[in-house]
């Protein structure tokens, strides 16, 4: 879902007046880790540093374009970086230290602010590979997202639960989701499994520009692998040619920190990510699904002080 650390970096540095809340220290830098900038962390990244920049005096928001969850979850560990995007599973693999998910060991460090929206995991294939299911897979060229990624993640739960390994694939290939659709544009790959918010740029991008199809997910697949995947409907219209609603699987985007970050600035960063849900929709639709009285919805690793101090604010955390 990335462009690799060394992606595009956005720094603003701002500094004006914060009315609710105390000040925050004059060196205040938040990292905020994000994703590939065709994807959604990335965007709504920029939008949360600039309302960081705009409302909390003397902070110094930086984004990182990132592998996304599990590069996101490992710097958090190493205390390079201040706030996160990460899918929940990833988030659950990271504290239990799951090798497997590329953890190496158990992230004690990471704290949570909140569950924020849903990502939808879009299989999408073109017209002309004439993959219409997921078993059609079975033989062709599919993009899954950079290596144990959070998108890579899914592709390996959605696969196995549909009972395929990437040995049944014709061809795997690791890639980010904008340059897995030049490669579809280009009719060198077939599909791609791409997961967060709906409304993908890249998958816009492909859609007009080839023939496309968003491949179902059924309920019984979504059902099998179980928590924290919940079904999820990509509704008609979504993406240029698509006409119908498709049946997929969901699985809850959070954002979270380190238990370093003072509790202030913690607080600070909850109240306004909570608070400044317009401005995250101009960013990208996705934010549209971000509820407070969802914040603490399954959420894998125990809450940052700060955050809870907001949520008992807010009635919800007693």
């Amino acid at each position: 879902m990335a462009i690799g650390f060394r992606g595009a970096v956005v720094a603003v540095t701002l500094s004006l007046s914060f009315a609710a809340g105390p000040a925050a220290r004059a060196d205040d830098f938040i990292g905020v880790l994000t994703g590939g900038t065709s994807g959604v962390y990335y965007p709504m990244g920029v939008a949360l540093s600039n309302i960081f920049s705009a409302k909390i005096p003397g902070a110094r928001p930086n984004v990182q374009a990132t592998k996304a969850s599990v590069e996101n979850l490992t710097l958090l560990q190493q205390g390079k970086g201040e706030l996160a995007f990460t899918l929940g599973d990833s988030l659950a693999f990271a504290w239990a230290g799951d090798e497997e998910a590329g953890f190496k060991g158990k992230q004690t460090k990471l704290r949570g602010i909140g569950a924020i929206y849903p990502n939808y995991i879009q299989v999408v294939a073109t017209k002309a590979s004439g993959i219409k299911t997921l078993a059609d897979l079975k033989g062709k060229s599919l993009s899954v997202g950079a290596p144990k990624s959070g998108t890579e993640l899914n592709t390996r739960a959605i696969l196995q639960a549909a009972g395929m390994t990437y040995k049944d694939l014709g061809k795997v290939e690791y890639l980010p989701f904008a340059e897995s659709v030049d490669l579809m544009k280009n009719r060198q790959l077939d599909a791609t499994l791409q997961s967060a918010g709906l409304g993908v740029a890249a998958i816009r991008d492909l859609a007009s520009s080839v023939k496309i199809v968003v491949v179902e997910i059924p309920a019984s697949i979504v059902d099998k692998i179980g928590a924290p995947y919940v079904k999820g409907v990509i509704p008609k219209n979504t993406y240029g040619g698509q006409t119908a609603d498709i049946q997929t699987a969901a699985v809850v985007n959070y954002l979270v920190t380190c238990s370093d970050l003072s509790d202030n600035l913690a607080y600070q960063m909850t109240k306004l990510t909570y608070e400044s849900t317009a401005d995250l929709v101009a960013a990208h639709s996705a934010a549209k699904d971000i509820d407070v009285r969802k914040a603490l919805d399954g959420m894998p690793v125990p809450m940052h002080p700060g955050a809870e101090k907001y949520f008992r604010e807010k009635g919800v955390m007693k």
